[in-house]
């Protein structure tokens, strides 16, 4: 159970970060614009994991390792437009500007996760409609529904240990610029 825990973080996180950036855009807390900066490679990382579990998973059941079904294009999307976002988010770095540009570039990105979420019930696709959230009950067997519950809640529990680590890296290097920033200031006056 790999595949579906990480597609369900993978547009999970992404839903933080545009939660996050609208925080930031409206209130203008740092903190909110760290946590979407730093969400940004750790959904990156899911959604490629998503895309080549799907497409390993896929060559069995559909005989081909890609089709452009609804689910796995949109998919693809989110990757590109995640890929765009991190780009843009190294750049970003103390630059209120760009911060802000960052920040509506993960909103408008946003845009995709409904599509994602309900192509397969407003196309025509390969994949499987919903399966445990839906009206009638969950259809999978709780043999099945308890590891899956347990890998979802394990790669959550990674995006947090992940996100902390790289939230207290990320605090560690401004410091650090500020104070070779400090250093510099008194090595050039005057004594």
């Amino acid at each position: 159970y790999i595949h579906v825990p990480a597609a369900w973080w993978s547009l999970g996180i992404y839903a933080s970060m545009a939660v996050s950036s609208f925080v930031f855009l409206v209130w203008r807390h740092t903190l909110a614009d760290m946590i979407a900066r730093q969400s940004a490679p750790i959904a990156l990382a899911m959604t490629l994991t998503t895309l080549v579990t799907g497409s390993l998973w896929g060559k069995p059941t559909w005989g081909a390792y890609w089709v452009w079904d609804a689910r796995l294009t949109s998919m693809l999307i989110l990757f590109f437009i995640l890929m765009g976002y991190h780009m843009l988010a190294r750049q970003s770095d103390h630059n209120e500007v760009k911060q802000k540009a960052c920040a509506l570039f993960c909103l408008f990105g946003a845009i995709n996760l409904p599509v994602i979420k309900f192509s397969v019930e407003w196309w025509n696709t390969l994949h499987q409609p919903a399966s445990i959230l839906r009206s009638g009950g969950s259809a999978i067997a709780p043999e099945m529904l308890l590891p899956l519950g347990l890998m979802a809640t394990g790669f959550f529990t990674l995006y947090l240990l992940v996100l902390s680590l790289r939230i207290r890296t990320a605090l560690l290097q401004s410091k650090v610029t500020r104070l070779r920033a400090r250093l510099i200031r008194n090595q050039r006056k005057p004594v």
